[in-house]
């Protein structure tokens, strides 16, 4: 059955790049750190934190959780945005099928393989145009750009859409993330250019 697209609603904008920002036409390769060698039958998806109990998924049984695909553009804070992005995977809204989330839980922190980790609302985690990718325009995401799965949060500034993701934790108060405790902006919508912050 083919899968219905799911359209960000900036890409509905009859300016879609937001101010500051220039277009590019490749995405470009920003992260911290070097590129990680993440063997699959090793990677584990773990959801925790304020639900009433723990669950680990393996790689076979995260790719086997309902797929769809959404239309997004990005934009990252260092000023470059990418229109007309393709991307398959794992809505974020299938996290709530997989374990009860208790109601004191109004952050998220998502953590990725070497420590990386970024802070969302809960809102913002799960618009119905997020999702945790493993697919760029119809081929598998490389290792460059967050292989196996990445995150992927269209109307926030792109270092919210972390690469290499390992599992998601639920929280009652916000904590700032990896770039967030290094002066980026604690929540990142690239409209109000929430670039960085002085705290």
């Amino acid at each position: 059955m083919k899968k219905r697209i799911i359209r960000s609603p900036a890409t509905e904008r009859e300016d879609r790049v937001p101010p500051g920002q220039r277009v590019v036409e490749k995405l470009p390769v920003l992260h911290y750190g070097g590129i990680p060698e993440i063997n699959v039958s090793k990677w584990t998806f773990r959801i925790w934190g304020l639900v009433r109990k723990e669950r680990i998924l393996n790689y076979e049984e995260f790719m086997s959780l309902p797929m769809v695909k959404v239309f997004s553009d990005v934009h990252c804070v260092t000023g470059w945005s990418k229109l007309n992005n393709l991307w398959e995977g794992v809505s974020t809204s299938v996290i709530k099928e997989l374990v009860d989330i208790l109601p004191e839980a109004k952050f998220v922190m998502v953590h990725s393989v070497g420590g990386y980790t970024t802070n969302l609302t809960i809102s913002d985690f799960f618009q119905l145009d997020a999702l945790f990718a493993v697919k760029h325009d119809g081929e598998t995401i490389t290792p460059a750009h967050g292989y196996p799965v990445r995150l992927v949060v269209p109307r926030l500034y792109f270092w919210k859409s972390a690469k290499w993701v390992t599992g998601v934790e639920f929280m009652e108060k916000d904590k700032r993330g990896f770039w967030e405790e290094r002066g980026y902006h604690n929540h990142g919508d690239p409209w109000r250019e929430e670039r960085y912050s002085i705290y």
